[in-house]
């Protein structure tokens, strides 16, 4: 067995966008942003499989108006989310089937390069779990209680990990199966590793691999898909 399985997190409200539908279906260039995401990965010939987690109300409306509608055949699976991301990410493992690495991806995020996509199968192979991510532009800075700096940190030693996060199968459900007796909240699954003592290898992403999450991040996103090379069919 040599397979890979992608799981597309799309279970999220997205209030920050605030918007009366799932962020996910807002259209960009008359497509659904979740449906720019999956058409990334059912053309990649790196991906054998895509699960996909959707709220459970609108488990129908994936099926019909996004996988359906453009013949994303490679999705096997629509699973419901759950009360947290993690909990919709241990949805998505329980229904992996006979597949030895795993990728996990935000449905929000749907620049992500069919290059970023092998690197992390690869390192994922070789370390256990892999995860792409940039260096921060700005400066950051650690803030006291009352709102004023109190140091800077080094960006050289700073990451912003973005999404696919990817692992050998087995070591990323055990950890999740461990993580549900902790009562912790997570916001990544580098951090589900790093509870249970694993280390997670940290490879060159892309500043164009954004998540949309606000308005603003809207525009970005339009002005990305005009110099993108991505097309449905």
């Amino acid at each position: 067995m040599n397979k890979t399985c992608a799981i597309v997190l799309a279970a999220g409200k997205g209030k920050r966008m605030k918007s009366n539908i799932n962020k996910q279906f807002i259209k960009i260039n008359d497509m659904p942003i979740l449906a720019h995401t999956l058409n990334v990965f059912n053309k990649s010939k790196y991906i054998d499989k895509i699960i996909l987690v959707a709220a459970e109300d609108e488990i129908s409306y994936c099926k019909e108006k996004i996988i359906c509608k453009y013949n994303f055949n490679n999705v096997v699976s629509i699973v419901k989310g759950g009360k947290e991301r993690q909990n919709s990410v241990y949805n998505g493992l329980k229904a992996v089937k006979n597949c030895n690495i795993v990728l996990i991806h935000d449905g929000a995020r749907p620049f992500i390069s069919d290059d970023i996509i092998k690197k992390g199968i690869e390192f994922a192979r070789i370390y256990g779990a892999a995860a792409c991510g940039v260096m921060p532009k700005d400066t950051i800075k650690i803030k006291d209680t009352n709102g004023f700096s109190k140091s800077s940190l080094n960006r050289e030693n700073l990451f912003i990990v973005q999404t696919p996060q990817c692992f050998k199968y087995d070591l990323i459900r055990k950890c999740h199966e461990k993580l549900i007796d902790k009562k912790v909240k997570v916001t990544d699954d580098t951090s589900v590793l790093e509870i249970f003592n694993y280390k997670t290898y940290l490879y060159d992403g892309d500043y164009s691999n954004i998540k949309i999450t606000t308005p603003e991040d809207l525009i970005i996103a339009k002005e990305i898909l005009k110099e993108s090379k991505q097309k449905i069919y």
